[in-house]
Order: structure tokens, then sequence, then C-alpha cells
């Protein structure tokens, strides 16, 4: 039989088996130390959940992607857009596109030039054949035509174009004229064509051509009355001082056995400035004149010199 009496035997001392659990243990690791892993129910050790990126930077990179995309496509778009633009340019005619036209420059449309069909058996004006030099085409068809837009003027329209002598002298002031008349009288003047029209802006524009027996009666005539000097005294109606080279004449385009002598009125000047040019061609001399109230326009002057030239040549 058992004492019961016995005293009680003393506690084991605590082991390690009688630790208290990890799990107890206050969740203090150290800075940069691995996380720690707690035991599972079933004895092994549990794996701690992967350290997930924050949300908030992984938003703002698919949001900086998403606009790097989309200014890409847009810069794609464009460079299409520009090419197909610069393709379509250059597959058109120059007067095809709109704000690239010839006429930007302030020139005026003129028609297609075509020379006139010259009698059977008749010779150019400057060939061997034609000492005189002599243009047998109708004068009235080497008149440069009027451009597009312009209004005829009704003083210059006679039949076939013919003028009288007075009408050509009217464009230049009138101390001058008489001495133009004898000498035109007298110096084998066959007769006088003229045409002449205004634009919308106000410019005037009128042309003569005087033809002569022969080349060197015209030659006559302009060396006597005109003389092509860099001032001229004798002067278009309009001006008030006097008429000088045009400083501005640079153009390339000249025509055989023709010469051009182009003035300009320099200020101060009146209240019309009168630009005027003069064509020499073989038995035909031509005048050309273009005025406008304050200054009249450069451009349509000298392309108006250069076509009519083009067309006596």
């Amino acid at each position: 039989m058992t004492d019961q009496n016995a005293p009680a035997a003393p506690a084991p001392a605590p082991g390690p088996e009688s630790a208290p659990p990890a799990a107890a243990l206050p969740d203090t690791p150290a800075t940069g130390s691995a996380p720690q892993e707690a035991p599972a129910s079933d004895g092994t050790a549990a794996r701690a959940p992967e350290p997930q990126p924050a949300a908030v930077p992984r938003q703002r990179d698919r949001r900086v992607l998403r606009a790097v995309l989309r200014w890409t496509a847009a810069v794609a778009v464009f460079a299409a857009a520009g090419t197909g633009t610069a393709l379509a340019v250059v597959d058109q005619e120059r007067t095809d596109v709109p704000g690239l036209s010839t006429l930007s420059d302030g020139r005026w449309d003129y028609p297609e030039l075509t020379k006139p069909v010259l009698p059977a058996g008749a010779p150019l004006p400057f060939v061997q054949e034609n000492p005189g030099e002599i243009h047998y085409a109708d004068l009235e068809q080497l008149l440069l035509p009027a451009p597009a837009g312009s209004t005829p003027d009704r003083s210059l329209r006679g039949e076939r174009s013919r003028v009288t002598v007075d009408r050509y002298l009217d464009e230049y002031a009138e101390d001058g004229r008489e001495s133009l008349r004898e000498h035109l009288t007298e110096g084998g003047l066959r007769h006088v064509v003229a045409r002449g029209w205004s634009m919308p802006d106000g410019t005037s524009t009128r042309i003569f051509l005087l033809r002569f027996h022969t080349s060197a009666l015209a030659g006559h005539y302009f060396d006597a009355q005109i003389g092509g000097a860099p001032d001229t005294g004798l002067r278009p109606e309009g001006v008030e001082e006097v008429s000088s080279f045009d400083l501005d004449w640079e153009t390339d385009a000249k025509v055989t056995s023709t010469e051009r002598y182009v003035y300009d009125e320099p200020a101060p000047r009146g209240p019309v400035h009168v630009r005027h040019a003069y064509v020499t061609a073989g038995d035909t001399l031509a005048l050309v004149v273009v005025s406008r109230k304050g200054t009249a326009p450069l451009v349509p002057f000298h392309q108006t010199v250069v076509l009519q030239n083009q067309l006596l040549g």
C-alpha cells in the first residue's frame, strides 16, 4: 500500500522542452533580419508570404508606360500624315497647290502665248533672208493679250487695234510731243497698234507697237528721240521730273536681236507713279507703260515687258 502521506517528488527543472512556444514570443525581429517562421499546426515550419511591391508605384509605372505608348502612336500618325502631304505637294503642279501658285509673287495671269502664223513664204524677222528685219505677221497679233481679271481700255480699241499717232503721243508730256510728231511724220512710220487694260487694284497698262518701213528707220527714231540714256529727258505723261534706269531690273530672259530699256520714276513723285519701258525689235518699237496712284507694282510690270519682248523676238 502506498503511503499517501509521503512527500511529493520535486518538480523537474525547466529545460528546453518546457520553454514557451515560439508563437508566444513577441514579434520583434531585428532590423534587416529575415522574418521569423511560425510553426504550423502539423509541426512543419510555415513559410511567410512573399513581400509584394507597393501598389502605388506599380500603377504609376503603368500610367507612364501608357503615356509613352500614346505619344509614340501620335508621332507615328503625324509622321505618316506629313509624308503623305509632302508626296501630294510634290506630285501636284505648282498652280494646283493653294498658296503656291505662280501668281503668289504678284504676277498677272496672262493667256498662254503663241506666235502668229506668218504669210506663206514670209521669213522670220531675224534671219539672213530678212535683212530689213521686217515683222511680216499682223502687228495686232504681236500685241500682248490682256491678263485675266482686267478691264479693257476703251480708248485703245481701234479697228485691228490701230490707233492714231496723236493717241500714242498722249503718253508723253505735252512739251515733247511736237518733236516726236514731226519725226514720225517724216521718218517712215507705217502705223501704230495699241492695247490697254486696268486691274482691280487700279493699275493701268498701255502697250504701243510702232512699225516702220525698215529696222534702220525704227532705230533712227529711237536714237534721235528717245535715246536709251540712263536718265531720259523724254518724260511720259504723269512723270514729275525725270525717269531713270530701273535699278530693280535684273532679268536674264534675253531675246536674240532685241534690246530692252526699262525705266522707273524715282521719288519724290506726284500722286501717280509711272513705270515705262521700250523694246527695240527690228522694224518695230514697243512702248510699255504701267501706272497707278501711290505705287505702280514692280513684278507685273517686269513680267509684261518680258512677255511683250518674247512676242517680238
